[in-house]
């Protein structure tokens, strides 16, 4: 008896729950079809002409700062009387145009260097034999210069100024006062044993002085040669 009656109780439930789940979907089911219905967006259009970015661009001008142009400032000083002739006029030694232009940097070439160096010991050549200095002092001065002139030899193996007239001048004399230096050498040496005939002629006095004659001469017309070419 007492089952039936839970029984029953839990069946009044179910009903009471059955009625009221369909009633409140009925319910909303009308509120549902009641609403109007909701439009799809449509589709918007953009004509980006062709670009690949569609938008604006931020403003990166903001952060710059347009410059100033430098105005250059003279490199001396005013004078206040630069028109006067009393008045010393400032020089721009700062300026490369005026030193480049005003004050000329030497521009000779390195041949004309080298010659230029040899008239010097050709000059103290030809003092040896104006003087009458001894064959020591002359040898020497001989063998300076015509060390000088192997040097450049070497050095202008292979290039054009070999053949110029200056440079050919000045082998034809360094051989020559070789020759003349060796020949005042061996009559230092051997003249004391040998008679003025036969091999002692070399030696004599005179035919020394002749050469010397016309190592002189030969020197003052290298040193014109060269003194043409600078």
């Amino acid at each position: 008896m007492k089952k039936l009656f839970v029984l029953s109780i839990a069946l009044l439930l179910f009903a009471e729950s059955s009625d009221a789940f369909s009633f409140n979907w009925k319910k909303n089911k009308k509120q549902d079809i009641d609403k109007p219905p909701v439009e799809a967006p449509q589709p918007v259009e953009y004509d980006n002409k062709g670009s690949g970015y569609v938008g604006d661009l931020p403003d990166v001008t903001k952060g710059f700062k347009s410059s100033e142009p430098n105005v250059s400032k003279p490199l001396y000083e005013d004078s206040k009387k630069f028109n006067s002739s009393d008045e010393i006029k400032p020089v721009p030694r700062d300026n490369p145009a005026f030193v480049n232009i005003m004050l000329k940097t030497d521009k000779t070439s390195a041949y004309l260097n080298d010659i230029n160096e040899l008239l010097p010991q050709m000059e103290n050549i030809l003092a040896c034999i104006e003087n009458g200095y001894d064959v020591q002092k002359f040898n020497a001065k001989v063998y300076f210069f015509t060390q000088s002139m192997k040097y450049l030899e070497e050095k202008y193996a292979d290039k054009p100024e070999l053949n110029f007239e200056s440079f050919k001048k000045l082998q034809t004399l360094s051989t020559h006062s070789q020759s003349v230096a060796t020949l005042r050498s061996e009559a230092e040496k051997y003249r004391p044993y040998l008679a003025y005939t036969g091999a002692g002629y070399l030696y004599n006095d005179n035919v020394i002085n002749e050469q010397l004659d016309f190592l002189k001469t030969e020197i003052e017309d290298t040193i014109a040669v060269v003194k043409e070419a600078r």
